[in-house]
């Protein structure tokens, strides 16, 4: 008779280690503003499109996501070879399946150049950021199409 107590404890033992072992693997997968919150190192690549044909853009930055949805940073850009620093702010939004957008307003010198909207994916457990640019709208409301891609990491491992 004891040895049935020990068998059915030791299956409840087993079983209770089972089911918290799948719980956090359960949670694992959702993406929130707080896990995606961090400093992010970038690189952007593509072509602004003009009347007169595609223009190359390339550029790497610093990005600072709040936990709030806030973004601010800085990159370093060239556009057919022309060169700008620029600083940049605006807001994102992350859904528990780790997609998102961003809404960016970009500017040199203080003074507005463009606004950009993103969609984003985080993966990686929330340390990388893939991007494509939806739309890029100068201030006078021209609408440039754009074939550009953005790739982040975390800066810092422990930010995990």
């Amino acid at each position: 008779m004891n040895h049935r107590f020990l068998r059915a404890g030791f299956v409840v033992v087993i079983f209770t280690v089972f089911l918290s072992g799948a719980t956090p693997s359960a949670h694992a997968g959702h993406c929130s503003l707080v896990n995606t919150a961090g400093k992010y190192g970038f690189t952007l690549t593509g072509v602004v499109i003009l009347s007169t044909g595609p223009v190359p853009i390339a550029a790497v930055g610093r990005a600072v996501l709040e936990a709030d949805g806030n973004v601010s940073g800085a990159e370093a850009r060239s556009v057919g070879g022309g060169y700008a620093d620029e600083t940049f702010s605006g807001a994102y939004t992350v859904n528990t399946d780790c997609t998102g957008t961003a809404t960016l307003q970009f500017f040199e010198s203080g003074i507005l150049v463009r606004t950009s909207v993103l969609s984003v994916v985080f993966d990686n457990n929330q340390r990388e950021i893939r991007m494509v640019q939806k739309s890029l709208t100068l201030p006078n409301n021209v609408a440039l199409p754009v074939v550009i891609t953005v790739e982040a990491r975390k800066m810092f491992s422990e930010e995990d």
